[in-house]
């Protein structure tokens, strides 16, 4: 059985042998991110340290989505298997393959948006993603984190200045770890009819700021920023095992499980690869990037722009 990443570490520090194995495993991870060229040698080393590991609860330690020391227990994760992974090809993802209490909910979610049963979950007619807003509001966990996530990415809009990005994406963060997926998962999937509607949905994550640049940049460079950073490394190792697509399953997914598509999809905001809805008229997403002059690089790029834009799973 897998166990937390952080309290595997400590286990492992607290023995010698296994402690000298993951001070190797430290030292592959740390060459891997500077992105240092390692010698034959070296990398059956780096693997043998992985092996060596064998049944030790690092091997199959996992970090749970909503865990305080979330950032440090991916790091420990990354580390155990950094010799695994070999640019986009991730391993498995470092989150438990469970899917929270909610999954029920996230599976009529799935029928929501694909525009099976607008009737259930509506509520306001007019606009239920203003009505999901604000019922978000008489909670005050979800009004504050709305409001200080909204605040950091509107600032500087509509003059000279540039919005922090950064700040951006962790405030978008703290609100979907840290607010009940009951409030979240309805502001991002309420189900419209209308371009109205389809508006607001479209700008609960703040385009402007976190999802656009004044220019699409090369969706390679996106990916790049991702793989540099360990929680969108995992998010989206996490994506890709969840929302593989099938081309002959009935429902599009290897997995045949939408709620653990829709609820990694959510793990993807407040990432450099954050996507959103593309209009305020369909429910297509997509990721702000583009393929053009991609070189021999150009199926590549296709296929991470392909992950979101063309995925029947998702």
């Amino acid at each position: 059985p897998s166990s937390d990443c952080v309290m595997a570490e400590q286990l492992c520090l607290s023995d010698a042998t296994c402690n000298a194995t993951y001070r190797t495993l430290e030292n592959c991870a740390l060459a891997k991110t500077r992105l240092l060229s390692l010698d034959h040698y070296s990398r059956v080393r780096c693997l043998n340290a992985e092996l060596d590991l064998g049944n030790s609860s690092l091997l199959h330690c996992k970090c749970h989505r909503r865990m305080k020391r979330q950032e440090h227990c991916l790091r420990i994760f990354w580390t155990v298997h950094s010799s695994m992974t070999d640019g986009e090809n991730n391993c498995e993802s470092p989150f438990p393959s469970t899917v929270s209490n909610c999954s029920t909910d996230y599976n009529k979610l799935a029928a929501l948006v694909s525009g099976k049963d607008c009737s259930q979950l509506a509520g306001d007619a007019t606009n239920p993603c203003l009505r999901a807003t604000h019922v978000c509001n008489l909670s005050k966990k979800c009004f504050r984190l709305r409001t200080d996530y909204a605040s950091i990415c509107t600032k500087g809009a509509g003059s000279e200045d540039v919005c922090d990005r950064r700040k951006c994406h962790r405030g978008l963060r703290n609100f979907f770890e840290k607010v009940p997926e009951d409030f979240t998962k309805r502001i991002l999937f309420c189900p419209c009819q209308d371009e109205l509607c389809g508006e607001r949905r479209r700008k609960t994550i703040v385009p402007d700021c976190s999802f656009q640049y004044n220019t699409k940049p090369n969706c390679l460079w996106l990916l790049d920023s991702c793989l540099e950073d360990h929680i969108c490394k995992s998010r989206l190792a996490d994506f890709q095992q969840n929302c593989q697509p099938v081309d002959l399953s009935p429902d599009g997914c290897s997995l045949h499980n939408h709620a653990a598509c829709l609820q990694a999809y959510m793990g993807m905001i407040g990432t450099p690869m954050t996507p959103n809805y593309v209009s305020n008229s369909s429910v297509e997403v997509s990721l702000w990037c583009t393929c053009e002059n991609s070189g021999n690089q150009k199926e590549k790029c296709d296929q991470i722009l392909g992950m979101f834009e063309s995925n029947k799973c998702l």
